[in-house]
């Protein structure tokens, strides 16, 4: 090339700075996907929880559209964004249990029934419920896209904050509802619809329910206290929002909830302490700091007791006591447990079907048989009764690889994800608890906030802010040029370094 070419030339394009690892550009499909994920934590929850078959067939035709919106977004960029966690693979195996348990290797579940000459085929399948186990499959993907859409769409910094937001902001809303509708009428959902056979609050039915999502919710909040990432001019706002929604979850009434409640703010007060100690504080910093956090954690309690006590008087001091039965202190849980322990002898290996607990446990059941069962109210008995030993082993690899990649994000320099991660995990441990006693993760509204908390303790560095370089203060303008000179120096002999 001459010389005169090579002046006409036009200058090469500028660098462009890197992006994150693993970053795909945000199409308008992608934020439909966000969209989708936020409004499905107010939609679920706002619908009496998505118990009810209306709202159950409204929740899995979403997670059909996040689906085309996946889809169209592949299409768009010429890539489909998967998920490399492996937090999915007990999920999706769950799903094939239920697959398997539908095929005809049976012996038949019901026996030949014979009337007016017809009779009834007994079913092949090792379901012995196979119609609410496909409904449990169909129910299970629905969590399943919606759990795996987070994981590969929430994938900036921006993005996390908002879906944290959402939480939070739609967690203290939803708690000033609930203790506005148990103040003027606690028995009438929306002051229209009143249950027969259930305590609500809030929109739920079963005020247990209600419960364990004010644990989820506000353990978000929490861990951003007690990890220190917010500022200084918010700390009363977050934590005027934990106080509500812990106020809201005490007035349920809900033993389990309360016990769960108290295990998350232990959880926090011991997991806390290691969190952020790479940033370089020093021992008497780290000191101070678990003081707060205790300080904190024990003002939270006193605060909660005190408005028990305005709110209610004595009586409600009562809560963790009263309504126990001195001849069962479990109020019928026990005889409860009792015949899932008895379903899990029979069938050890791959359980009765999902979602047939409900129809195998009369067979079982040794009382009077004046009602229905539909749950065991202890979801750990439920899931090897209805899934098997291998359905227990699938619920503890998903525990595990959770808490071990979630503890593992707690060392993020970025505070902010340290945060989010000690919440989740907070969050998850506390209705962890709360499922020994209750079968709140039945409930949809519960398990997708659940399956979201558990994504964002486990989610990559995509979602960290970049770190900032420090600046070092210059007391001299000597001592600036030399920075600069040595900075030259050091950037030209960078420059030749192999990549």
């Amino acid at each position: 090339m001459s010389p005169s070419a090579e002046l006409l030339a036009p200058p090469p394009p500028p660098a462009s700075a890197p992006s994150a690892v693993g970053e795909a550009p945000h199409t308008i499909w992608s934020r439909f996907v966000i969209l989708m994920l936020c409004l499905a934590i107010v939609t679920t929850t706002l619908a009496f929880g998505t118990v009810h078959t209306w709202a159950l067939a409204a929740f899995q035709l979403s997670a059909g559209l996040v689906v085309a919106f996946w889809m169209a977004d592949a299409w768009r960029t010429g890539a489909l964004r998967l998920s490399r966690s492996f937090l999915q693979a007990p999920l999706a195996a769950f799903v094939l249990l239920g697959l398997v348990q539908l095929l005809p290797l049976g012996t038949g579940s019901v026996e030949n029934i014979a009337a007016g000459g017809l009779s009834v085929e007994p079913t092949r399948a090792l379901s012995f419920d196979p119609y609410a186990t496909r409904l449990v499959i169909i129910q299970a993907l629905a969590l399943f896209v919606y759990f795996a859409a987070a994981l590969a769409f929430v994938d900036s910094p921006r993005r996390l904050r908002l879906v944290v937001r959402v939480i939070v902001v739609f967690g203290f809303v939803l708690a000033l509802f609930g203790l506005m509708q148990y103040f003027l009428n606690p028995y009438v959902i929306y002051w229209v619809r009143e249950p027969k056979q259930a305590q609500p609050f809030g929109p739920y039915i079963n005020r247990h329910h209600f419960a364990g999502y004010m644990e989820l919710a506000l353990a978000m909040p929490l861990g951003l206290l007690f990890s220190g990432a917010i500022d200084r001019d918010r700390v009363p706002l977050y934590a005027f929002f934990t106080l509500i929604m812990s106020v809201a979850l005490v007035m349920t009434n809900s033993r389990g909830g309360i016990i769960s409640l108290v295990a998350e703010i232990l959880f926090l007060v011991v997991i806390a302490a290691g969190v952020g100690r790479e940033s370089g504080r020093e021992v008497g910093g780290r000191v101070r700091a678990a003081a707060a956090r205790v300080a904190f954690a024990f003002a939270l309690l006193v605060t909660l007791f005190l408005f028990a006590l305005y709110s209610g008087g004595e009586q409600s001091l009562s809560r963790l006591v009263g309504s126990i039965n001195d001849a069962d202190p479990t109020t019928g849980r026990a005889h409860f447990w009792k015949g899932a322990v008895e379903i899990i002898k029979d069938h050890p290996l791959l359980g009765t079907g999902l979602g047939s607990f409900s129809a195998v446990y009369p067979r079982y059941d040794t009382g009077n048989g004046a009602y229905r069962l539909e749950q065991a109210h202890n979801d750990y008995l439920q899931i090897v009764s209805d899934g098997g030993i291998v359905a227990a082993l699938l619920g503890l690899v998903f525990v595990a690889v959770l808490f071990r990649q979630g503890f593992a994000r707690l060392h993020s320099r970025d505070k902010f994800r340290r945060g989010v991660a000690l919440g989740a995990l907070t969050g998850c441990a506390g209705v962890l608890v709360h499922s020994l006693f209750d079968f709140t993760l039945h409930t949809t509204a519960n398990a997708l906030l659940f399956l979201l908390l558990a994504a964002l303790a486990t989610m990559n560095g995509r979602i960290e802010e970049a770190e900032k370089p420090r600046r070092r203060r210059r007391r001299r303008s000597g001592s600036n040029s030399h920075a600069e000179v040595t900075s030259a120096a050091v950037g030209d002999e960078r420059s030749h370094l192999p990549a």
